[in-house]
Order: structure tokens, then C-alpha cells, then sequence
């Protein structure tokens, strides 16, 4: 499914239900995942929608779907609820409030002004919710045609994300959770500037390592993959060096804006990728911190972190 940003393509996986065709996952809103959407309609009925998280390229299309075609969503609550929060700009899910969350860990006025500019682009990304939702719970299994999917609910990157494990299939409908080739994206929000996300992520992606190391991963975005066990490995040690390096980094007081060009190696300018960059900047640091090798200091309402 193509997408209108740097992020090119998100994966829709098609699963063959009991009356139709069950889509885990729509794509963002806009003119070139709707033209997708039609041709394949022509072929396939769809019958149900499941989403694996809010995030616009995940559940945009799900409102747009479900008029078109009556398809009821399936999510978890905490992924409907954030996205209708971020969809209206509820208190601290505002782009107002991540302004200022950036701008306390020292991010600078253009950057700011860009970001402000591009305004609530969620709604842009994500028009339409369904009024109502079929709720998923960790650890509960759902039928999807002749197959049985166990949900696995993981944390860090959305606040309850659902992957969908098949044992039958040895399959893993990994969602953003577990990517092939690119490090999932870990973000403090504004609506909890203390939380531990890098944290929740990793004790996550540990649980995949109870399935089989020969699982099929079917990821959102790159290509499906076997190798479970070692991609955990991997990332496990992706953020450990980023760990090591931001910890380098503050031994004098750093700002999470002065530790982008550490994690990520090159100037981040785009709005869109700014706000990722940040927000993970500060997930990084917010976990050192909570493993007291960071002290958090906060002086003329900027905030830094220097190695205890």
C-alpha cells in the first residue's frame, strides 16, 4: 500500500475469513491508498477490519472502509482510543502540547515553527474513525476464517499495539513492533513527558522470543522474514550502543535536541522526521535517567541530562 511520505509503502496483509476477506491494517488516508483500495475491492470482499495501532498509515482508511463496505473494526482500546484523541486534539495529544514538550528539551525555533506549520496532520493522515470497535485483548485468540490468531499486545511504540500470532501457519503478523531492516520508532508523547517507552519496547519484542525461531514475520513495512529470535538480538543491541553513545555524549548537560546527530548520524530538518527524531531522543534519555546513570536537570525551562 503506497504512502505520500518518506515511509514509502505499508504492508496490508489480507486474510481469508468466514463471509469475506478480513484486511489487517487499511493504510493513511489519502488519493493513492483509496485507487489501491478500489481496484482490489473489485476482487476481494471485505469483511472485517483489523488494526494493529493508531498511527495514521495503520487505521486511516478504516473509517472511509467501513462506509464503503460495512466492515466492522477490530482494535484494542488503548490504540482506538489515542487515535481518536489525537484525531481531535484532545489536551495533551495536541500538537500545541508537543511543541511544548520539544521546546523544553531544546529543540530550536525553526524547527518549532516547522512543526506548528504542518499542523494537525494526524487528521489529515486519519479523517474518519468508526463510531464503534470490537475490542482486542492480549492473550485472547480470535478466528479469522479457518484459522486461529493469538493477540499479542506489545508496548513502546504505540500504547497497545497488537501483533497476531497463528501456530497452525507458525506466523506473525508483526505490525511496527518487529521490522526487518529498519529499528521501530520509540517516542515520549506529550501526554507522558516521564514515560519509560525504550523500556516497554524492549521487555515487548523479549516476549517474541517464546515463538518459534522459524516463525514467518509478516512486518508492516519491508519485506517478511525468518529469523525471529536473532532480530530480537539485534535490536536489543541497536539500543544498547545508542545507549552507550547518548551516555558519551552527556558528560557534560545535554539537551534531547543536542543528541539527535548522535542517534540518528545526520541533520534531522523534516518536520514529519523531527517529530519521531525528538520523541525518541527523549525516550532514550528518560530511560538512562530511570536507570540513574542520567541525572535530569531543569533550568530556565530547559530541560538536560548529565551522567550521574
Amino acid at each position: 500500500m503506497p504512502l505520500p511520505f518518506i515511509l514509502n509503502h505499508v504492508n496490508v496483509w489480507l486474510l481469508k475469513d468466514t463471509d469475506g476477506w478480513c484486511a489487517v491494517d487499511t493504510g493513511v488516508s489519502w488519493d493513492g491508498g483509496k485507487a489501491c483500495w478500489e481496484k482490489h475491492l473489485e476482487k476481494y470482499h471485505l469483511a472485517r477490519q483489523v488494526v494493529t495501532h493508531y498511527h495514521p498509515d495503520h487505521i486511516g482508511l478504516s473509517g472511509w472502509l467501513e462506509e464503503k463496505t460495512g466492515a466492522p473494526l477490530w482494535i484494542t482500546q488503548g490504540e482506538y482510543l489515542s487515535a481518536l484523541a489525537y484525531r481531535n486534539q484532545s489536551g495533551n495529544y495536541s500538537v500545541d502540547a508537543t511543541i511544548r514538550l520539544f521546546e523544553s528539551h531544546g529543540l530550536d525555533n525553526p524547527r518549532l515553527e516547522a512543526l506548528r506549520e504542518r499542523g494537525n496532520a494526524y487528521a489529515n493522515g486519519c479523517p474518519l474513525i468508526p463510531a464503534t470497535f470490537h475490542r482486542l485483548r492480549n492473550g485472547e485468540f480470535i478466528h479469522i476464517g479457518e484459522h486461529v490468531w493469538e493477540v499479542i499486545v506489545g508496548y513502546g511504540h504505540a500504547v497497545e499495539h497488537a501483533s497476531f500470532y497463528c501456530r497452525k501457519l507458525n506466523v506473525l503478523i508483526s505490525g511496527d513492533m518487529l521490522l526487518p531492516s529498519i529499528s521501530t520508532n520509540i517516542p515520549v508523547m506529550a501526554s507522558s513527558p516521564e514515560g519509560n517507552p525504550l523500556k516497554d519496547f524492549l521487555d515487548s519484542i523479549r516476549e517474541y522470543r517464546k515463538l518459534p525461531e522459524d516463525t514467518l514475520v509478516l512486518p508492516s513495512h519491508g519485506r517478511p522474514f525468518i529469523g525471529i529470535h536473532s532480530r530480537v538480538g539485534f535490536l536489543e543491541e541497536h539500543h544498547r550502543k545508542r545507549c552507550e553513545a547518548v551516555l558519551s555524549a552527556c558528560s557534560v548537560p545535554r539537551t534531547a535536541c543536542e543528541i539527535l546527530p548522535i542517534l540518528f548520524e545526520k541533520d534531522i530538518t523534516d518536520a514529519h522526521q523531527c517529530l519521531f527524531a525528538m520523541g525518541e531522543a527523549i525516550a532514550h534519555l528518560n530511560y538512562l535517567e530511570k536507570q540513574h546513570k542520567l541525572e535530569k536537570r531543569e533550568k530556565n525551562r530547559r530541560i538536560r541530562f548529565v551522567t550521574a
